[in-house]
């Protein structure tokens, strides 16, 4: 494809948008990403559909992702001729046409049905969107097409502006300028480590050994943590278009995007969005004209916690056993097949085009000094918005969660935040003031870590939770190197110990030791980030594991301080009592 063939498409992209921005005409979208039809989100399309054709009713049904508001799901919204676009929660396929008969021909917007309009002031009884507490702190930049573009459709986002971050570095900025304009951002990597992006685009880019690869590393394995997943359902194109301006600035000829197979929907809409950008020319040899080749594959990763690792995503691509290495060298050194490669997550590559399109002084002015720019936050466990909400970084604690997060459901008193997934620590509530930034939390014992937040009311068992984390890190643990292979184990037998009454003080200093030992010594993120919880758990709440060991005692009335021969599973012995509440695994964050 020309430039010339290329400015073609992008106006008819425009010329097809705006059928969706005309105001007279009546639209219709249904949310479906994986929370959407885990609700049963495919029966309400369905449902839409049928109703619209048997009544003759001339309306644009669209389907698209989540708007970030997982616990609505299934979520409808509905915009009639002269009136703002309304959002409906909880509209399952029974619900269809009651609504639908309301709004469409009973012009009724049923504000019982609905959670906000998309207006300045209220609209028949309906909150703006603007008033409610969940879209207060938000400022929407990766989240900005998720709830409003078809995410399989490519003529949507070329409309909404996509690609002209690509197009700009391709024809006005040399791969240096490119790497000048990241480094300058201050942008750093959003899927634990938090790296600064600049200096690994700007390392690989220096190194004379080719071929050189990029990797967009999908594998998002932490339970209760799937904001990349809705990334990839709600806007796929984004993180590709980053992807290609990182291979530009680079110098690399092929690019991987490795996504973890429990993501079926996530790797179908990723591979549809390449396969059409192969259809335009944006991928494959001398694209736009300008001589650069560059081809992307998308790879399903084992499901493993541990392969979403760089260096084990690096194995796991090339046919190998997920298992992390020795470094130095880094990937950007010595990487796939031994080549330089850079290896960034999915909402790091999500930034780049907006840094491109707006430059780097824009982006300093979002978020804190040394942690620029927004952030996505997902938000699940005992809270009452259970979803997606995007702030400036810096956004204190109790804004994010009593906000925007709207605070403990069922009148529950707060008890602790997991923050930075099932790898970060757990804060009580004096910590609610801290900024959400990197190495803001640390002082705590805790990190920011890839975005994922669970939260958990007063019926949580604190030394339960620990155990928990502990279970998970030790089963998710590749077994390469005995500190965390045998570290998180043992670790396990001491907590196991705790919660059924048959613990010494000692053990809370052996787990105080084991914990530090495993962090120095283990060769990857799991095992050093592995105890966090632990030792988190021991500082703020030392007074429940005392609790369990002296006075035999849960708080919570979790813990039954007995063997039982029924709870024995996986070598791991625990009661099932009614009483007892296992941390559930929420991969999707619909509810």
């Amino acid at each position: 494809m020309t430039p010339q063939e290329w400015q073609q498409y992008r106006q008819q992209a425009a010329q097809a948008w705006r059928r969706v921005e005309d105001p007279q005409e009546t639209i219709i979208w249904v949310s479906t990403d994986s929370g959407a039809y885990a609700s049963g989100a495919s029966h309400t399309l369905d449902a839409v559909r049928r109703f619209v054709a048997e009544r003759g009713i001339r309306a644009h049904v669209r389907i698209t992702a989540s708007f970030g508001t997982t616990w609505l799901e299934p979520v409808v919204d509905i915009r009639r001729p002269g009136a703002p676009r309304v959002t409906y929660g909880h509209i399952t396929a029974d619900k269809v046409g009651g609504l639908l008969e309301s709004v469409l021909l009973g012009n009724d917007a049923r504000a019982d049905m609905a959670y906000a309009a998309w207006s300045e002031q209220p609209y028949q009884g309906i909150q703006p969107l603007s008033a409610t507490n969940w879209w207060r702190p938000q400022k929407r930049v990766l989240l900005a097409r998720c709830g409003a573009i078809d995410p399989e459709s490519l003529q949507d986002y070329v409309a909404t502006g996509g690609y002209e971050a690509f197009e700009k570095a391709l024809f006005q900025m040399t791969p240096d300028e490119v790497i000048a304009e990241v480094k300058a951002s201050g942008l750093r990597g959003r899927g634990g480590a938090g790296f600064p992006s600049g200096i690994k685009w700007e390392s690989a880019r220096g190194e004379r050994n080719t071929p050189k690869y990029i990797i967009v590393n999908c594998h998002e394995g932490e339970p209760n943590v799937f904001k990349d997943r809705r990334l990839m359902e709600g806007d796929p194109h984004q993180f590709i278009e980053g992807l290609l301006i990182a291979a530009y600035a680079v110098g690399a000829k092929t690019g991987y995007i490795y996504i973890g197979s429990e993501y079926p929907l996530a790797i179908q809409r990723t591979r549809l969005a390449v396969r059409k950008l192969y259809e335009v020319g944006l991928l494959g040899e001398n694209i736009l004209g300008t001589g650069m080749n560059f081809d992307v594959k998308v790879v399903p990763g084992a499901g493993a916690y541990i392969s979403g690792e760089a260096s084990a995503a690096i194995y796991g691509i090339q046919g190998q056993k997920g298992m992390p290495r020795t470094k130095p060298p880094r990937s950007a050194e010595a990487g796939l097949w031994g080549k330089p490669t850079v290896v960034n997550n999915t909402e790091t590559m999500a930034n780049v085009p907006h840094i491109i399109n707006n430059g780097s002084d824009w982006y300093s002015t979002l978020g804190t000094e040394k942690s620029p720019g927004t952030s996505v936050f997902s938000l699940a466990g005992d809270i009452v918005n259970v979803g997606l909400t995007e702030c400036e970084m810096g956004i204190t604690m109790q804004d994010l969660l009593f906000i925007s997060g709207g605070g403990m459901r069922g009148g529950k008193k707060y008890r602790a935040v997991l923050a930075g997934g099932i790898s970060g620590g757990a804060l009580p509530e004096h910590t609610l003031h801290l900024p959400n930034e990197f190495n803001a939390l640390e002082a705590e014992g805790s990190t920011m870590g890839s975005g994922g937040y669970i939260i958990y009311d007063e019926d949580t068992c604190m030394v339960d939770l620990a155990w928990y984390c502990t279970r998970f890190n030790r089963s998710e643990s590749c077994g390469k190197c005995v500190p965390c292979r045998e570290g998180t184990a043992s670790q396990l037998v001491m907590l196991d110990r705790i919660r059924q009454g048959t613990a010494t003080e000692r053990d809370l200093d052996r787990l105080v030791q084991s914990s530090n030992d495993i962090i120095a010594y283990s060769l990857c993120g799991l095992g050093q980030a592995a105890p966090i919880p632990t030792l988190s758990v021991l500082k703020h709440f030392r007074e429940e594991f005392l609790e369990h060991v002296r006075e035999k005692r849960c708080r919570a009335g979790v813990c039954r301080f007995e063997h039982a021969r029924d709870g024995q599973r996986d070598g791991d012995s625990f009661v099932v009592t009614p009483a007892n509440r296992r941390i559930p695994l929420v991969a999707t964050g619909a509810r």
